[in-house]
Order: C-alpha cells, then sequence, then structure tokens
C-alpha cells in the first residue's frame, strides 16, 4: 500500500521525461508517478517558449537539468542556457498511466517473453 507523500516535506524531481507530437512531456518523478504536461499553451510569439514551435525541436532539446524539465537550448546542458518548467507546477497535474508501459506489453509479445520494466 502507498504512504501519502508529505507535501511539506516532499520535494519532487523529474527523472525522465518523454515528448508527445501534441506539445506534452511526460514527467517521471521520484515518487514513481508519472504527470502529463501540455506545454502548448506556454509556446506563444514574443516569449521564451517560441523556439519550441517547432515540435522537431521541442522533442530534440528536451531534457531533464536540475531536477525538473528543461529544454537543453544551448547544447551543453547549461542549465543557464535551458527553458525550465517548475517542477512543482508540473507535478500539481493528475497522475496518468506509464505511456512506457504499453509499448513494453508490445514488445513482450512481439518477443514472446516477459521484459524487465525499466525503473522509474
Amino acid at each position: 500500500m502507498k504512504q501519502e507523500l508529505d507535501k511539506l516535506k516532499f520535494w519532487p524531481k523529474v527523472v525522465q521525461v518523454i515528448p508527445t507530437e501534441e506539445y506534452g512531456v511526460y514527467a517521471y518523478f521520484n515518487d514513481g508517478s508519472v504527470r502529463l504536461f501540455d506545454v502548448k499553451p506556454l509556446i506563444k510569439q514574443g516569449t521564451v517558449f517560441e523556439p519550441l514551435s517547432d515540435i522537431d525541436y521541442f522533442k530534440s532539446k528536451l531534457a531533464v537539468i536540475n531536477d525538473t524539465v528543461a529544454w537543453d537550448i544551448g547544447g551543453f546542458r547549461d542549465p543557464r542556457k535551458c527553458i525550465d518548467l517548475d517542477p512543482f507546477v508540473i507535478f500539481e497535474q493528475p497522475a496518468v498511466d506509464d505511456p512506457l508501459s504499453n509499448e513494453l506489453m508490445v514488445a513482450e509479445k512481439l518477443v514472446g517473453y516477459k521484459l524487465n520494466k525499466p525503473k522509474t
């Protein structure tokens, strides 16, 4: 049985990110939960998020930097040259099913045996 988190002491940290084709990000947290954050409303002309309007750029620059969702604009994982999101804001989104769990099931059917699930 999962114990309720003490939200006064818990500091959410992003450990893995997966982009979607619709400008969303699946963020995997250090408590084992997965949250889906819609970035599309932030991507507006004249804002810091404008470069992310190209979906290929959005996906290729997505990274985990400083324990949160970030886009590595500078290319050297420099926190001063990235666009990042507050992990608390992302963590406020409702938890969702792990999108990779379906891919794992498909892969198991293809190979015909049980695979080890990646740790999140």
